[in-house]
């Protein structure tokens, strides 16, 4: 499909949105570790790298296949990013930018997703 998937806008607004999360987690407890730090670092890179890995697949049905992972991944995150400000582990500030920005990421997935799942003329 895509061979650069660099150029995608929605590959850039979710390597961004990776790195904020690496950032945001890094002062979370040590407690935290191997728990609710590792899962949002993961889901994050997942959301990336599945939107990277769809975007090198020879059809549309693969490229949609692994949009809809990464939609998943981005709904894992969600969840996690509540938690973390119910936890106090986030301030409310940036709990809604963080959750405004992958927001964006998750409908850009969702429209290309659909325009890759429609009949081609």
């Amino acid at each position: 499909m895509i061979r650069n998937f660099k150029e995608l806008i929605v590959w850039q607004k979710g390597f961004v949105l990776t790195k904020k999360i690496y950032q945001f987690t890094e002062n979370f407890p040590r407690s935290e570790e191997c728990g609710l730090k590792s899962q949002m670092r993961r889901a994050a890179v997942s959301l990336s790298s599945n939107i990277a890995e769809g975007s090198a697949r020879s059809t549309r049905k693969d490229y949609a296949n692994f949009l809809s992972t990464a939609l998943g991944s981005a709904a894992e995150l969600e969840t996690q990013i509540l938690l973390a400000g119910e936890f106090k582990y986030f301030d409310e500030n940036q709990t809604e930018k963080i959750l405004a920005d992958l927001s964006e990421v998750a409908k850009i997935l969702f429209v290309i997703r659909r325009k890759l799942l429609q009949p081609t003329t």
